[in-house]
């Protein structure tokens, strides 16, 4: 494979412009587009670096121990830092509106909606209708930003995880959109662009408890139990639609019910966390799909500390 096929599905795999991925490796704009347009090669040194990369991105590399613990460290040294994150996202609207407009304009964008980042705030915060946008996609939108304000009433709460959490998230994100709203799929389906087996539906009622049971459970590891669980989920596909979706609020709740901030999963990243979360369903090795939550998380963090500029 030459470099400028490696560098392509970098591209297409990060969402990163060329400008982006020059930064990334440290170079030129004008020595990364030399070489994409073949004028000269990398040396050795950068050679290797894509490589890297290269192997990172296709789900090929696996993360060492010591690398995800020192990240994983980072998440708590941060955590350590907020007595109370959920309450802190509440007692400030600045916050609470950049992770409802990240998650929501992210989590949907990753499921095909049209609507831009811009779009979305003003749907969400100003409840303008867009004559050149589809209701569905607005209303999904408005469906997302209610089911976050259940889930921060429902953490504040104390309640605990369980089945019922979940058939409620789905009957608020597709309220009005899907007529099985808050109902398990009573037919067989498969995952597009995947080889990955789904739950038979007559073992749905046996297998989303048994999940949420596991999500509930007490852990010193909270990215290690969100990976598992969010990567059982998604296999079992519950929903005839949204499971994506759910699975990110739930994933969202778990991290905020051990104090740690939710995971912006950017729709740039897309094509990142379907192959390492493909990667965890199917090879045993989930060390790459937890690396890209730790990163995920930081940027939640970054939110929550008013860092973002994104």
């Amino acid at each position: 494979m030459t470099i400028r096929q490696k560098l392509e599905i970098i591209k297409k795999m990060t969402g990163l412009t060329q400008a982006k991925l020059a930064e990334r490796f440290g170079v030129s704009f004008a020595a990364f587009n030399s070489w994409w347009t073949g004028k000269s090669n990398p040396r050795p040194k950068m050679r290797a670096l894509i490589d890297e990369l290269f192997l990172e991105v296709t789900g090929q590399k696996v993360i060492p121990s010591t690398e995800l613990a020192a990240k994983k460290q980072v998440i708590q040294h941060k955590a350590s830092g907020h007595k109370n994150i959920v309450d802190e996202i509440l007692r400030n609207p600045d916050i609470r509106d950049q992770f409802i407009l990240k998650l929501t304009y992210h989590s949907n964008s990753i499921e095909g909606s049209t609507l831009t980042e811009p779009d979305t705030a003003a749907v969400l915060f100003d409840n303008v209708a867009l004559p050149n946008k589809s209701l569905n996609e607005q209303l999904e939108a408005k469906n997302h930003q209610t089911a976050l304000n259940y889930l921060f009433d429902f953490i504040t709460q104390k309640e605990k995880i369980s089945e019922g959490l979940v058939l409620k998230l789905h009957s608020i994100l597709m309220n009005g959109v899907r007529p099985d709203a808050g109902v398990y799929r009573n037919h067989a389906v498969r995952i597009t662009g995947v080889n990955l087996p789904t739950a038979n539906y007559l073992s749905i009622p046996k297998l989303v408890p048994e999940v949420i049971k596991e999500a509930a459970k007490e852990t010193k590891d909270i990215i290690a139990l969100t990976a598992k669980v969010h990567s059982r989920f998604e296999q079992i596909h519950p929903f005839s639609d949204g499971n994506g979706r759910v699975g990110r609020l739930l994933m969202t709740v778990m991290l905020l019910e051990n104090n740690v901030a939710p995971a912006i999963i950017r729709q740039q990243q897309k094509q990142l966390y379907y192959t390492y979360l493909y990667k965890a369903q199917t090879k045993d090795d989930q060390s790459q799909l937890e690396n890209f939550l730790c990163d995920a998380v930081i940027d939640g963090f970054d939110i929550l500390e008013r860092k973002d500029v994104r």
